[in-house]
């Protein structure tokens, strides 16, 4: 009989819905004192398989401990793990924690993807009062993307995207974070942070891109970005939940390309401004209607 040992108690542990086999320098655990208790504890094991073939790994290894109580139940000294199974062991967790890393980045440019910045969004909005100096959410979109693929190639234009999150990502405050919304736009979180510093965040990000020598992936190559920074705070109520605070940024993200792109939009007392070197851009475009 199979068991999982106590230092293998750990249900992300199970790959695959499978035990690590008995080693051949492992003892052999005692058997059970009592027949009824010998049949349980195959019982359980039985339960687990079931389980574990199903997918529903906790509950399949709830059934194991059981089993494992049962057959160490009369026993007064913990089990020898040998140190081969310890080390097995370790490597499964890093690689359980190596994979569930990989399924939250996107698979080009490796900043987080869509499914982790759903998952932030919700619980940092709910933390937001507790954080009195609000959340700073920015939608970045390349300026004439689809030019840059049909001018250079698409490999030219992956590399674009990779060296674009790269340059949004360098000098992020803590805890701020990059993952990419969907084809060239991509989301800058920045949680702890008040609307002046929000700002200064998202244009020294837009100028990194602007001032990059992009002529070295291909002769004549340009890359700009546009920025729609939605900013909401305890005292500034602009968003109820992430769903609305996208939308909003969203809407200064129209308000900065209709405006001459190259720039951050943001709302300021009510009205839309520029930051940077586009603050002295005299058309100003307002946001489509999302909500305000």
């Amino acid at each position: 009989m199979t068991v999982l040992r106590p230092d293998i108690a750990d249900s992300d542990d199970v790959r695959d819905g499978m035990v690590p086999e008995a080693r051949a320098d492992r003892a052999a655990p005692p058997p059970a004192q009592e027949t009824g208790s010998t049949g349980l504890i195959q019982l359980h094991e039985s339960i687990a398989a079931l389980l574990a073939s199903r997918g529903q790994w906790r509950q399949a290894y709830q059934h194991l401990r059981s089993a494992l109580d049962l057959l160490y139940a009369d026993q007064t000294e913990p089990p020898h793990v040998p140190e081969q199974l310890r080390r097995e062991v370790d490597r499964l967790r890093r690689e359980h924690a190596e994979a569930r890393e990989q399924s939250l980045r996107d698979s080009l440019t490796a900043s987080y993807n869509r499914r982790y910045l759903d998952q932030r969004l919700v619980s940092l909005l709910a933390e937001e009062a507790t954080h009195p100096t609000g959340l700073g959410l920015a939608l970045v979109d390349l300026d004439w993307f689809k030019q840059v693929n049909d001018t250079y190639g698409h490999l030219v234009g992956d590399r674009v995207l990779q060296r674009v999150v790269e340059l949004l990502q360098d000098g992020l405050p803590e805890g701020a974070f990059c993952a990419r919304y969907g084809g060239e736009e991509f989301v800058l979180v920045l949680p702890g942070i008040d609307a002046s510093t929000a700002v200064a965040v998202c244009d020294a990000a837009r100028a990194r891109v602007e001032h990059y020598p992009w002529q070295q992936l291909g002769p004549g190559l340009r890359v700009t970005v546009s920025v729609g920074l939605a900013h909401s705070s305890p005292g500034n109520r602009t968003a109820a939940g992430p769903e609305q605070t996208l939308l909003q940024a969203d809407g200064l993200l129209y308000a900065a390309k209709r405006s001459g792109r190259n720039a951050v939009a943001y709302r300021q007392n009510g009205r839309v401004r520029l930051a940077g070197a586009a603050a002295g851009r005299r058309a100003v475009a307002e946001p489509r209607a999302v909500g305000y």
